[in-house]
């Protein structure tokens, strides 16, 4: 029996004013609900029962439904599994979708040694391979060839279309086998470094009103293996055209921990040192601020975490970023100091989305920076990108700047991201596409209307 592992152009300004090169990652999109799938075998929860009012009424969220909605919060089992926890695709086992010490199980359970499950494990993720068919396992023992084709699968999604913006970044679209459509989005750097962008849900049940996949609502997680494929298929289909993909960030269509069982197991398979061997700083995972599983991954993962904080007063966040009456921002801020303080060397990354006459005023600046005091972190922040629907505008790039500079003069070290893909909806916010029942439009607070009128 093997071992089992554990796996643990934009600018930077900091107090003095440096400037260094910094990642161009894309934010997730956020929204609200959750159905069945074949990774989900809870009953369904379907967008009405999450939303008591209807979608087309466009009335705000009562503080009632925002409580109904956070009872879709807990994890969902994946459907289709062994009582083992082997992921199942039909009656075949799903490669893709298990940790390497689990194949070693698996493997060794069909009568094969362990040293034929790193030889595949190789041929899935590395070895500059990344397999797709059995056809594409050369070197491995005929008979285990044989058993794998009787009973793995090696492929979770379907290509369905790659677009390509202006600034060279390209949105993939897969087809699950339910056909449903993801979206995965990938952003060439300078110097050499590659993010691909991956989804971890189809749609999102946090309704962030600035958030296009928001409008969708929630139809259901994505398993492990649909999630790692996403990155395998990336390099795979474009190292050569676009280099070594060096970042993974979860931050495509959904909320990363409201499915975080899938998410930490996805986050494992991509960091293993045998297989595609990201480095743990360079995968980061994505969240509106829930609360309970942010503290389980950071107890857990030894990856990277960006918290979308969008605000800097409850009365904001509340419309923004519906999660917020439930872990607002004192308990989401208070929770971060606590835990950081055990994690050696180790910052959050905080996301503001500048929205014009909404989050970026001065007063907002000056009360981001005492948010934020006593946590070790960066602060990002995000050129909103208008997609249809929209009720917000982009801040002025010199107010950005201006935002940015007050933040810089506390001592926060900052990163400045423009748009990348927005001429082919692969920005930041822009994944997806809502059908005809869409999530709630929330009451805009009087003191906003204005802004909000003039973006229209």
């Amino acid at each position: 029996m093997g071992l089992m592992r554990k796996r643990r152009g934009e600018w930077s300004w900091s107090e003095r004013g440096r400037i260094t090169a910094a990642s161009s990652m894309a934010i997730h999109p956020f929204s609200f609900s959750s159905v069945p799938s074949t990774s989900i075998s809870s009953p369904p929860l379907t967008t009405h029962s999450l939303f008591p009012h209807s979608f087309s009424n466009a009335r705000s969220l009562s503080i009632s439904a925002a409580a109904t909605l956070q009872s879709s919060l807990s994890p969902t089992p994946a459907e289709g599994q062994e009582n083992s926890g082997i992921p199942m695709k039909g009656s075949k086992v799903l490669l893709k979708g298990m940790r390497y010490h689990e194949l070693e199980k698996w493997v060794q359970s069909h009568g094969y040694r362990p040293a034929q499950a790193l030889m595949l494990w190789k041929r899935l993720y590395g070895n500059n391979i990344w397999a797709h068919y059995n056809e594409e396992m050369e070197g491995l023992n005929k008979d285990f060839k044989g058993m794998l084709a009787e009973h793995a699968e090696f492929k979770a999604l379907h290509f369905k279309d790659m677009l390509t913006a202006s600034d060279g970044t390209k949105k993939i679209l897969f087809t699950l086998d339910d056909g449903l459509v993801i979206e995965t989005v990938i952003i060439p750097c300078r110097r050499g470094r590659t993010t691909v962008c991956v989804s971890s849900q189809v749609g999102c049940a946090m309704n962030c009103q600035f958030c296009y996949t928001g409008r969708m609502g929630l139809k259901r997680n994505l398993s492990a293996a649909e999630i790692v494929e996403q990155a395998v298929f990336a390099r795979r289909l474009l190292s050569r055209e676009v280099g070594t993909i060096t970042n993974v960030v979860f931050m495509g269509m959904g909320e990363p921990l409201h499915n975080i069982e899938n998410v930490i197991k996805a986050a494992d398979i991509l960091v293993d040192e045998h297989g595609l061997h990201f480095s743990p700083r360079k995968v980061t995972i994505s969240t509106s601020g829930l609360v309970p599983q942010i503290r389980r991954f950071l107890k857990e993962s030894n990856c990277a975490l960006a918290v979308s904080l969008n605000a800097t007063t409850d009365e904001v966040r509340n419309w923004v970023m519906p999660i917020n009456r439930k872990y607002n921002l004192r308990l989401l801020l208070d929770m971060l100091r606590e835990e950081l303080c055990l994690k050696h060397n180790y910052k959050v990354l905080f996301e503001y989305v500048m929205l014009a006459g909404v989050n970026d005023s001065i007063e907002d600046a000056k009360r981001l920076i005492e948010l934020v005091q006593g946590i070790p972190c960066k602060i990002n922040l995000i050129s909103f990108n208008p997609h249809s629907g929209s009720q917000f505008k982009p801040t002025s790039e010199e107010k950005m700047i201006q935002f940015r500079n007050i933040l810089a003069e506390a001592g926060c070290v900052i990163f400045l991201r423009l748009s990348r893909g927005d001429d082919q909806m692969a920005a930041c916010g822009q994944l997806g596409k809502p059908g005809e029942i869409q999530a709630p439009v929330l009451k805009v607070p009087a003191k906003f209307q204005t802004a909000v009128e003039a973006s229209a």
